[in-house]
């Protein structure tokens, strides 16, 4: 047995056990050479306290010791949590915390201190963070330890379970990623990763990002999301795994295998495991007319296709069935929607609040026992627009919030996203005392109990919370993990054009990259940005490659940075629903059905939701002007489209202005730039097919893949799934071999 002190924390290493890493020694209990923690000091080993014994026994029996508020801490799952500096961008949407009612700055605090808001709620027993933005690892793993500190003074000793929404990705300011933008490797987006068709290099991408998360003490991933994508202008596209089931069930099974599995664990899981919560059950890519349900304009899924089925399957198939000795994702969310006609009869609630949707079918039919977390904010109440960013209660908005969160655990969920209020759980265990008896309600919060604590214990929290600082700065971001996110960005970007073999580029060539303008729009959180000009890459890593001319005359080739076209389904102005538009010029709509299926909200007067004959808009029209200026000002000199898509998009538009057109789904510049001066030859195949036109795509049932015309370019490609170009031109392997639509 061998005792290390560091940093105020006391390591134990057993021969024929594990690490144990504790602040306070005086829990420490030794029994026949080995040394176990002991919370209650009382000298007695109890069987949650025995490292011996199985994670489900030892979850078991702590769950039956919780009182009511200690079960309800744990099923509270914290509001987003930015340990920065600086509340900039997208933290600043969130409230600034307070240290002994101080600004940071005041009471000189750093973002690794615990602030007053968090000191509260892990004293009132919530033990699940969610971590948001972080200025670095070191600052995450030292909030982490501090976190730590305080629960193991805390009864029980129950260590808090760090969360994260995706953070690998390379830009910060996306919806679903804020996380990025540290010290971590960088990655495509999982729509790129998907791109690569390649689901051994997500398996390798789980286990770098599983061992990244773990030296930053995260061990709960909110991911993978594997929505299968079948409507192309849902704007959480770039977050899934795209449109093809076989494809993103082996995506989805690689990528827990990866981050679940700890080598040479009997059963899989340890020190090295991250838990998964897949997410969103049954599937949230079907929202009518691709709106999205953090909005109540989006509130609504639908299945005109009848094809819910093969959305379910990419958790059934490829989630619930694992290569790995885990077996299983470790949880699952639901999405915010409401299931159009899926959930319980006559009842059109999000999918939360469905009790046939997680227990009859998740539990019931398909046998799942894992964690089953809400979608952050659901029993928050709406707000007073129908495009207000806020509560996301969808047909529960008549109900209170204690309500919500009774018919939650009615229906089977054991946690709820977004909360750090015990309260209204308490009062929701009273209301189910009332109606269902206190003998069914204690029933139910302890299996809710003992599941959370399973992914506490199994991942060997219990009993080595504690990081070393030094191990984090050594592991996060390292020169291999940073080479392999890097490959893996040059893998996904595919080369949809080539017109006489433009590129590569020989030679440092002269290259004009013109400036792009955003209008003004209101951003995802409501509020109203202004208008811009900006240069749309990184002039210094730009310069390496190129030599950078000021006018178009000067250069050689023009190279066009755009952007898939930006837009959303309701106009705040006028107060009506419009089409997503994944063209640049205005578009009006003219073939979609005229009644929407799925209505009903009391904030609007007019139940039905069509979009026929309104006028939708990118934002970000002036991309496609950039490119047509270019073409001209170029006369016959090559211009290059480099894209950095969100979404499909229709090519109608610009392909023909384009020599050579370069497509990524989230890389840094520096990837495709290798990519045009020949450093490596592209090899990303499309994850997602490229409409024809907007007519074809309205026209299309959201929960189908492949029931819209595919772009057909002025060579002769058709832009359908599967789809890449490499030097000698259209690629045809086993990857498109094995993965249609």
């Amino acid at each position: 047995m061998k005792r290390t002190v560091k940093d105020g924390i006391t390591r134990i290493k057993m021969e024929n056990g594990p690490e144990l890493s504790v602040r306070d020694t005086s829990i420490l209990l030794e029994q026949d050479g080995k040394v176990y923690k002991n919370f209650e000091r009382d000298g007695v080993l109890k069987p949650y306290e025995d490292w011996r014994l199985p994670a489900s026994e030892r979850a078991a029996d702590l769950a039956g010791r919780l009182t009511r508020e200690q079960i309800a801490g744990l099923m509270l799952y914290s509001s987003h949590q930015n340990l920065v500096r600086n509340q900039t961008g997208m933290a600043a949407h969130f409230a600034k915390p307070t240290y002994d009612g101080k600004s940071a700055e005041e009471a000189g605090k750093t973002p690794a201190d615990l602030s007053d808001q968090q000191k509260q709620f892990l004293a009132e027993g919530v033990r699940h963070v969610l971590i948001a933005r972080v200025d670095n690892s070191g600052i995450c793993a030292a909030w982490v330890n501090h976190a730590q500190a305080l629960c193991e003074e805390l009864p029980y000793g129950i260590p808090v379970n760090v969360s994260s929404d995706p953070r690998h990705g390379v830009r910060a300011d996306a919806e679903f990623n804020m996380g990025a933008g540290s010290d971590i490797s960088e990655w495509p987006e999982p729509i790129g990763l998907a791109a690569t068709f390649d689901p051994e290099l997500v398996r390798r991408f789980g286990e770098v990002m599983s061992d990244e998360y773990r030296r930053m003490g995260i061990t709960t991933s909110l991911s993978p999301q594997i929505d299968l994508a079948t409507d192309p202008r849902w704007n959480r596209f770039g977050g899934t795994f795209g449109a093809c089931e076989a494809l993103s069930e082996d995506m989805a099974r690689a990528y827990c295998d990866g981050e679940q599995e700890t080598e040479g664990s009997p059963d899989g899981w340890g020190k090295d495991s991250v838990n998964a919560m897949v997410k969103h059950w049954p599937g949230g890519g079907t929202g009518e007319g691709g709106r999205d349900a953090h909005f109540s304009y989006g509130k609504y899924s639908v299945f005109p296709g009848g094809n819910a089925d093969d959305h379910k399957k990419v958790f059934t198939d490829g989630a619930f069935r694992l290569e790995g000795k885990t077996g299983m994702a470790a949880a699952v969310m639901p999405y915010y929607t409401v299931s159009w006609n899926l959930g319980d009869e006559g009842e059109q609630v999000g999918n939360s609040y469905s009790h046939h949707l997680i227990t009859d079918v998740l539990r019931g039919q398909y046998g799942f026992d894992g964690v089953v977390c809400t979608d952050w904010g659901i029993t928050n109440n709406d707000g007073p627009e129908i495009y207000s960013f806020s509560g996301k209660c969808w047909g529960m908005e008549d109900k209170t919030i204690a309500e919500r969160h009774a018919k939650i655990l009615y229906a089977g969920c054991d946690q709820f996203g977004g909360n750090n209020d015990p309260v209204p759980v308490l009062e929701a265990f009273r209301l189910l005392d009332a109606q269902y008896g206190e003998e069914w309600t204690e029933k139910r919060i302890r299996e809710s109990a003992r599941r959370l604590l399973v992914n506490v214990f199994r991942t060997g929290l219990y009993e080595d919370p504690y990081l070393d600082l030094d191990v984090t700065r050594s592991v996060v971001g390292c020169p291999q993990y940073t080479k392999e996110g890097f490959e893996a960005q040059l893998r996904s970007i595919a080369l949809l054009k080539n017109k006489d073999n433009v590129l590569p580029f020989e030679g440092k060539v002269k290259i004009y990259v013109p400036m792009l303008h955003d209008d003004e729009k209101v951003n995802f959180f409501g509020s109203r940005t202004p208008a811009v000009d900006f240069f749309p890459a990184n002039r210094r890593i730009l310069e390496k490659y190129f030599e950078l001319c000021d006018t178009p005359e000067e250069a050689d080739a023009a190279i066009v940075v755009m952007r898939s076209p930006q837009s959303f389904g309701y106009d705040t102005a006028k107060h009506e629903y419009v089409p997503i538009s994944l063209q640049y010029r205005p578009y009006v709509s003219t073939t979609s059905r005229a009644h929407s299926i799925a209505r009903g909200d009391k904030l609007e007067n007019d139940c039905d939701r069509t979009i026929l004959g309104h006028a939708g808009r990118a934002y970000n029209e002036k991309d496609l002007d950039a490119l047509i200026a270019a073409r001209e000002a170029m006369g016959g000199k090559p211009v290059i489209a480099v894209i950095h898509a969100k979404n499909p998009m229709v090519m109608a538009e610009l392909e023909p202005y384009a020599d050579a057109i370069v497509l990524d789904w989230g890389v840094s510049d520096e990837a495709w730039c290798y990519i045009l001066t020949g450093k490596v030859e592209p090899s990303g195949l499309l994850p997602g097919r490229m409409p024809a036109s907007m007519e074809t795509l309205d026209a299309h049932c959201e929960d189908l893949p492949s029931d819209y015309e595919a772009y057909t370019d002025s060579c002769g490609h058709v832009y359908d799934f599967g789809y890449g170009l490499n030097w000698s031109g259209e690629i045809h392997d086993s990857r498109n071999e094995k993965y249609r639509i």
